[in-house]
C-alpha cells in the first residue's frame, strides 16, 4: 500500500464489495482487504471466493444478522489488540439493508474508530439509470413479507412525493408489483433494476402494471435481485388541520374502534390501521 493509504491500528474498515461485476471492487477496497489482520463477513464462504479471486488469505469472522450482537465483544476485543478489521457484506455496502448495524452501533459507543471504504451500492446504481427523479428519494429496503403487512405500509408512502426504492426478491417480485399497482395507481411511473453489473442486467420502465406485465411473460425474467423504484406522488393529499384526537373522542362514544378509524381515515386520507391502534389507545385510556 502506498504511504498515504497505511491502515490504522484498532480501527474497523467498512468495506464495500461488487453487487455482481467484481471489477468493480475499488483498487483501495483491495488495498484494505490485503492489509487487515480479520475479515468480518456475512458469510464466510460468499467471502472466501471473492478473496480467491484476489489472490488472498485471510482469517474471517462470521457476523450476520443472527449473531452480530454476540460478536460485538469478540471484535472489540481484536481491536483493543490493536488489530485491523474489515466488515463486508455479501455484496454491496454493509448496513444497507444489510448486517453491521448493531456491530457499528455498539462499537462507535465503546470509541472505537470505524472508518468507511465506499464503493458500489445497489440503491445508486440503480437509481442512475432509472430515469426517474433523483434529486430526493427515500429507501424503504425489503417490505414486509406478509401481504397484508406489505398492503398495509405501501398504503402508508402512497403520499410519497419522493421517488421510493425498495429491495425485492425473486420470490416475491411479482406479487409485490401487484400490490404496488394497487396502493400507488395504476399510471405511476416505476422502473425495475434486475441483476445489476451482472452479465443479464436488465431495466424495465413504464407502469407498475406494465412492468409487471413484462417480467410475468418469461421466468427467466423473475430470477435474480431487483431494485423497484417508483416516482413520487405528483399530486398528494393536502395535509389534514382535523384534530384527530378530539375527533376520536367523539365518534367513539357512538361508534365501534374499527368503523371510527375507518371515519377519520376518509376524512385525512391517514393510514387506516394505525388509526385503529390509535383508536385503541385512546380508548384504552378513556
Amino acid at each position: 500500500m502506498t504511504s498515504d493509504s497505511r491502515l490504522q491500528a484498532g480501527t474497523l474498515y467498512i468495506v464495500a464489495t461488487p453487487i455482481g461485476n467484481l471489477a468493480d471492487l475499488t483498487e483501495r477496497a483491495k488495498q484494505v482487504l490485503a492489509s487487515v489482520d480479520v475479515i468480518a463477513c456475512e458469510d464466510t464462504r460468499h467471502t472466501q471466493k471473492l478473496l480467491q479471486h484476489l489472490g488472498l488469505r485471510k482469517p474471517l469472522l462470521s457476523v450476520h444478522e443472527h449473531n452480530e450482537r454476540e460478536r460485538v465483544e469478540q471484535v472489540a476485543e481484536h481491536l483493543n489488540k490493536g488489530l485491523t478489521m474489515a466488515l463486508v457484506s455479501d455484496a454491496g455496502t454493509p448496513l444497507i439493508s444489510d448486517p453491521g448495524y448493531p456491530l457499528v452501533q455498539a462499537l462507535r459507543s465503546l470509541g472505537h474508530t470505524i472508518t468507511p471504504v465506499p464503493g458500489v451500492s445497489a440503491i445508486i446504481t440503480a437509481l442512475s439509470a432509472a430515469g426517474l427523479p433523483t434529486d430526493r428519494f427515500t429507501f424503504e429496503g425489503f417490505l414486509p413479507h406478509k401481504s397484508g403487512g406489505k398492503r398495509d405500509k405501501l398504503d402508508a408512502l402512497s403520499q410519497e412525493v419522493r421517488t421510493m426504492v425498495f429491495y425485492e426478491s425473486k420470490h416475491r417480485i411479482l406479487d409485490t408489483l401487484a400490490v404496488m399497482a394497487e396502493a400507488f395507481g395504476e399510471q405511476r411511473p416505476a422502473c425495475v433494476a434486475r441483476e445489476l453489473t451482472k452479465t443479464f442486467e436488465t431495466f424495465y420502465h413504464g407502469t407498475l402494471p406494465d412492468i409487471l406485465a413484462q417480467i410475468s411473460a418469461d421466468d427467466d425474467q423473475q430470477k435474480g435481485e431487483f431494485v423497484v423504484m417508483i416516482a413520487g406522488n405528483p399530486q398528494p393529499a393536502p395535509a389534514s388541520d382535523v384534530d384527530t384526537d378530539k375527533l376520536f373522542r367523539l365518534l367513539l362514544a357512538e361508534l365501534p374502534p374499527k368503523k371510527a378509524a375507518a371515519v377519520i381515515a376518509d376524512l385525512t386520507g391517514e393510514n387506516k390501521k394505525a388509526l385503529y391502534q390509535k383508536a385503541l389507545e385512546i380508548q384504552g385510556k378513556a
